[in-house]
């Protein structure tokens, strides 16, 4: 009877795993183990068995619907996922602003809980075109902030156009922090909207270095519009759960890695 049962039961899980991707777009293997209460390993072979009937894609450490490539997920949708390992990225990230910095920040709800670790800063610039970003740093006394000009791109709350770029054309910052929706070795940072890279690569462009931050979902990930090529990437900022191999073949070549530790891995 336990045998008969087995295979309704794993019918019944991978059909929750489909509902989950299709609702989020993209998920770590982790957070789909943790949401249906099964081992990753388990979680894997479900995941082989759904991309041999053509419905998800794998992707290293994850999993999305056949091509996300070009797909670009609602702020509402990927500010729930990894909340955690992106408030311990935003810790570790806050610890490279030094006073008297000028910074630029990039859109996404990873910049956004970097944002949050700035709130008591003093004594700093922050040029950004995410309306997300500038809200939170609004309740900043000390924080001066340059919002670019542009037309508004609702999935992410960030301005974009030739009016973003020309804004940032003229500017020079010491950093630059961006989030994207990939960041592989082989194109560096990349996310699928044209018009939203073509303002990263020009808030990248103002600064002396860029510093990407990107939890574990999106390291070995590609999307369709590379933005800051991996020997660019001065500084990457991830959390423990990244793939080694990725991270690896990106410190060689150049990029500084710093893996933040989660609330829950020190035990808190």
């Amino acid at each position: 009877m336990a045998e008969e049962s087995r295979p309704a039961f794993a019918a019944e899980r991978r059909e929750r795993i489909l509902e989950l991707v299709r609702a989020n777009g993209t998920m770590s293997l982790r957070d789909i183990a943790a949401k249906v209460r099964a081992s990753e390993v388990t979680v894997r072979r479900d995941v082989r068995a759904l991309e041999a009937e053509g419905v998800v894609d794998r992707r290293r450490g994850g999993v999305a619907l056949p091509g996300r490539i070009g797909h670009e997920q609602s702020y509402a949708g990927k500010s729930g996922q990894c909340a955690a390992e992106k408030a311990a990225i935003a810790v570790a990230a806050a610890r490279l602003v030094r006073p008297g910095d000028a910074i630029s920040i990039g859109p996404g709800s990873t910049a956004e809980a970097f944002a949050k670790e700035l709130l008591t800063r003093h004594d700093l610039t922050v040029v950004t075109n995410s309306l997300r970003v500038a809200d939170v740093l609004a309740e900043a006394a000390r924080v001066e902030v340059v919002v670019t000009g542009g037309t508004l791109h609702g999935p992410i709350r960030a301005l974009v156009g030739a009016a973003a770029e020309v804004s940032l054309s003229g500017l020079r910052v010491n950093r630059a922090f961006l989030s994207g929706n990939g960041v592989s070795a082989d194109r560096g940072l990349s996310t699928p909207n044209p018009a939203v890279a073509s303002v990263d690569r020009a808030l990248a462009a103002c600064a002396d270095e860029t510093i990407v931050l990107a939890d574990h979902t999106k390291i070995g990930a590609d999307t369709m519009v590379p933005t800051v090529a991996p020997e660019e990437i001065a500084h990457l900022v991830t959390d423990s759960s990244a793939d080694p191999e990725v991270l690896m073949t990106l410190e060689e070549l150049g990029a500084l890695v710093h893996v933040a530790v989660v609330a829950d891995e020190r035990g808190e």
